[in-house]
């Protein structure tokens, strides 16, 4: 993008006169150019939603425009997010929104209670953070999801699938991210809802043989587990829309694993710097080091 180019997209906000001071330009400069812009514009146009397309449709036709813009300012393209917003709108590109909403936390009033003692993020990496199970993600004969989500890095640590939602679903991905860890997860905390499976005996017990400190968040409250509760909203969001159902539980279960894997390895998560949950832990790791 020329200088020039800079001031038109962004005068609305700044000014021109601002703008051309910062920039070291001429006011007339820039009007004179803005009188020969259309054509490059429209060719500069169409080669950004050329770009924004491809990206689009990696992600599945999933992303907006911000994680949009962040993948394109990674491949070293400069462009504001408003344009790529203006370009999305006329070309009639979205994402994907989650409308529906489903209860699954059903308390048994006989469970060990836990105190609550874990807030919203994660003081150190790595840590097991957030889990929780979510309704049906569609009908299957694997409809249940389990989840170990780590709370400072976004990573999906942990998963199970059955088509029931008993203690054993989520002992089964919390094991798994225990073995993710190495089995290096002594003293972590694990939060939940007040789910039953999350009371049970059997769900204590493997907490405490792995060293696992158990926490539970306040009653009525989706916002106090909001990491897993994002988790299931961009998943429903971008693998349920014009499906009714998989065939096979292995059909479902597939999807489900391909989509964990774009999750962990490529798609940006906006509260990270919209960077993927393994990226970010690398570059966390290296500044440590490099500390």
């Amino acid at each position: 993008m020329s200088r020039f180019g800079f001031v038109a997209d962004h005068r609305d906000a700044f000014g021109v006169k601002r703008l051309c001071t910062v920039l070291n330009l001429s006011r007339s400069g820039f009007y004179r150019w803005l009188k020969t812009a259309p054509a490059a514009k429209k060719a500069a146009d169409a080669a950004l939603t050329r770009q924004v397309r491809k990206v689009h449709t990696e992600s599945g036709k999933t992303y907006g425009a911000k994680r949009i813009t962040a993948e394109r300012r990674e491949g070293g393209v400069m462009v504001n997010r408003k344009r790529i917003e203006r370009l999305m709108r006329q070309h009639g590109i979205q994402g994907r929104r989650l409308k529906r909403r489903h209860r699954t936390t059903i308390p048994d009033p006989a469970a060990q209670r836990c105190p609550i003692c874990c807030g919203g993020t994660s003081p150190r990496p790595p840590s097991i953070g957030r889990g929780s199970v979510t309704s049906p993600i569609c009908p299957s004969p694997a409809g249940y999801l389990a989840t170990v989500i780590d709370v400072f890095s976004r990573r999906l640590l942990g998963w199970s699938m059955a088509d029931h939602v008993r203690a054993e679903l989520v002992t089964d991905a919390l094991n798994a991210a225990v073995r993710t860890r190495g089995g290096q997860v002594d003293g972590v905390i694990f939060h939940s809802d007040h789910g039953a499976q999350y009371g049970s005996k059997a769900f204590a017990d493997a907490c405490h043989q792995a060293g696992i400190l158990r926490s539970m968040g306040a009653v009525g409250t989706s916002a106090d587990n909001a990491a897993a509760e994002s988790f299931f909203a961009s998943l429903k969001r971008e693998i349920l829309p014009g499906r009714r159902g998989w065939p096979t539980e292995r059909a479902a279960r597939l999807a489900v694993f391909r989509w964990i894997g774009f999750y962990n390895h490529r798609r940006r998560h906006s509260t990270i710097g919209y960077l993927a949950p393994v990226a970010f832990e690398q570059r966390s790791t290296t500044l440590a080091i490099a500390a």
